[in-house]
């Protein structure tokens, strides 16, 4: 459960690294941090631009995605996750004969 939190969490990251990259469209783009964060991003990125033009000359996928992804962490994760919950479930009744 921890591994899946850390990998949503990190994901998350990189869309707002991806974000703050918009910010500065003269990167290269072949510089290797910037690939490393276009790289796991792009896949997601590319068709959610198909559906979903930009707002005002913004593209604002990134921040679709840290949305989606945060309310993944949530329902998975979360206080109330469905994770947790398995876990609590699956562990064996303490003090009960």
């Amino acid at each position: 459960m921890v591994v899946v939190g850390v990998l949503l969490a990190l994901w998350t990251l990189l869309f707002v690294f991806r974000i703050v990259l918009s910010w500065y469209p003269q990167l290269d783009a072949d510089n290797p941090l910037v690939a490393l964060v276009r790289a796991p991003t792009e896949p997601l990125l590319a068709p959610t631009r198909r559906l979903l033009a930009p707002i005002g000359g913004v593209d604002v996928t990134p921040v679709v995605w840290v949305g989606l992804i945060s309310l993944l962490r949530e329902l998975l994760v979360g206080q109330q996750g469905l994770l947790r919950q398995l876990l609590l479930l699956a562990e064996p009744s303490q003090g009960l004969s």
